[in-house]
């Protein structure tokens, strides 16, 4: 049988070397199948090992119907099968005396051939020979199914066959094993070729960030015992967040709870106790958390977290969410995102990093993406990227914003866009610098109003 959960799988010895067809990485919907004799294992295994993969952020289906009829599997759950990039076959003792277990195993191993499929067979408390050979449990429940005059013949051949095979893979045992570490084990297993950078828009396309990741990473030190702090410093536009969220799903699997806190500037408008709520909520994979009796600290304080705290925008929404170091248990690691790098230095950050606008290489590399996606750029439009590239000033946000509005677009309508943009900047870019501003006291407000002013060359008053 197979719940819902949330990435992508492959593994070396039990996956085809020579598939006929292989899926790209946008089939996949699903990173774990879940194949199961229900009456065997839900209530036990299964259920561990569904709630581990769950809080790793492994997207797993998990058929939960209890009854079956018939013989035919579902199309839901044929389509699960497809578009699961790993299955994990738990082979217990009644495992074969389910017809539709049996039918998820022939559409798997299918699966395994056309797509490359990662197959992981868990022998649960059976011994292997007995599944390859169809004997002792697996014997019985084969004969049985002979006997049914309902069931043709090629079909039972079929499952025959497709036992002996999953049995020749190599598996996992869980003979004298504890199932924390079996889970564990299967876990190490699956994650090997596990893809964790995000499909969001926020990371579908890194340009220049390698160096950088690299460089957090190194600021992170994931190794050390201590509790880490890192602040991400930069002007709106500049790639924190993508920055953020690219590091967080690389690394997010080395801790006991997660939580990458999206806008949370934006968040705070709704009160404090709201933003503990959504904090601890997700780190602890529990909605009916009550804030005001608990503390984070007293939650916290023994766990080995990741926190992502974006686009901080004032200094209330550190004290709340992050007061302390010792709130947290040991090798935690905090990065904060913000426009302000005055909020970081009063907080006493363990390390500060300056995102800087993109180089015009990369910055060409980047529009071009938008632009043209995957054509290579027209020979009539060639001559006015440079011009855009000039206007973007290596921002990835407004390179993004461009490449996709003259996406499709012939040359005048390049041009008529670019002599709009030298009187009007894109409403877009234009939103994000008028975030930045809005959050400038008025000194600071009057000086950015002085250099604007020596910039267009223009008339101060016409900008005020």
């Amino acid at each position: 049988m197979a719940a819902k959960t949330s990435a992508a799988s492959s593994s070396s010895s039990s996956s085809s070397s020579s598939s006929s067809s292989s899926s790209s990485s946008s089939d996949w919907r699903y990173a774990v199948f879940l194949s199961f004799r229900g009456e065997d294992t839900r209530n036990n295994f299964i259920s561990h090992l569904y709630k581990a993969l769950d809080q790793k952020r492994i997207d797993t289906f998990m058929d939960d119907k209890k009854l079956r009829t018939g013989e035919e599997i579902s199309p839901t759950v044929v389509a699960a099968i497809r578009r699961s990039r790993c299955s994990i076959i738990v082979l217990s003792e009644n495992y074969a005396s389910s017809k539709w277990c049996l039918e998820e195993l022939v559409e798997i191993l299918q699966c395994r051939r056309t797509k490359n499929q990662k197959v992981v067979p868990i022998f649960y408390n059976v011994d292997p020979s007995h599944v390859q050979n169809q004997t002792g449990r697996f014997g019985e429940a084969m004969a049985k199914h002979e006997k049914n005059l309902k069931i043709w013949r090629e079909k039972l051949k079929k499952w025959r066959e497709a036992l002996t095979q999953v049995a020749n893979f190599s598996g996992l045992l869980s003979l004298n094993k504890p199932e924390a570490q079996l889970i564990e084990e299967i876990f190490m297993d699956i994650s090997k070729d596990l893809n964790h950078i995000s499909s969001s828009k926020d990371t579908q396309f890194l340009v220049g960030m390698d160096s950088c990741i690299r460089e957090l990473e190194s600021l992170l030190c994931l190794n050390s015992p201590d509790v880490r702090t890192i602040g991400i410093w930069g002007m709106g536009g500049i790639g924190k967040t993508t920055l953020a969220r690219a590091i967080y799903e690389q690394i997010y699997d080395k801790f006991e709870g997660c939580c990458f806190l999206a806008d949370a500037g934006d968040l705070a408008r709704k009160g404090e106790d709201y933003l503990k709520k959504q904090l601890l909520s997700r780190v602890l994979k529990d909605k009916n958390i009550d804030v005001t009796t608990t503390s984070l600290k007293a939650r916290l304080h023994f766990k080995k977290v990741l926190i992502v705290l974006d686009n901080v925008n004032h200094r209330s929404i550190l004290r709340a969410l992050v007061g302390d170091s010792n709130w947290f248990g040991p090798q935690s690691r905090i990065i904060i995102t913000t426009r302000d790098k005055q909020f970081l230095t009063i907080h006493r950050v363990n390390a500060i990093y300056e995102v800087k606008k993109l180089q015009d290489g990369k910055a060409i590399e980047l529009f071009n993406h938008y632009a043209f996606k995957m054509d290579p750029p027209s020979t009539d439009v060639m001559e006015l990227i440079h011009h855009v590239i000039a206007y973007a000033q290596g921002l990835p946000l407004a390179l993004e914003v461009l490449g996709s509005s003259l996406c499709k677009k012939s040359k005048d309508e390049w041009i008529c866009a670019l002599n709009k943009l030298k009187k009007i900047p894109d409403m877009e870019i234009q939103k994000v610098v008028e975030i930045s501003f809005d959050e400038l006291d008025d000194d600071q407000k009057n000086l950015f109003l002085d250099i604007a002013f020596v910039f267009w060359e223009g008339n101060k008053d016409i900008i005020t």
